[in-house]
């Protein structure tokens, strides 16, 4: 089986002042503190999430 392509998402920014939900997608994508990074499995939905919280993040391929 092949295996799948992975990223990794890095957080660069601060909720403070953002809304609830920004705070969400990033708890969702396990990045809970700034400068954590974490490595995921690249599928549509957690793409969809980096979208959201793109100003907040930095992503490798």
């Amino acid at each position: 089986m092949a295996t799948k392509k992975k990223i990794k998402v890095t957080r660069t920014g601060s909720t403070i002042g953002r809304p609830e939900i920004q705070e969400k997608n990033l708890r969702g994508l396990g990045l809970t503190k700034t400068g954590r990074t974490v490595e995921l499995e690249d599928t549509p939905s957690i793409r969809g999430m980096i979208r959201k919280v793109a100003h907040l993040v930095k992503v490798e391929e």
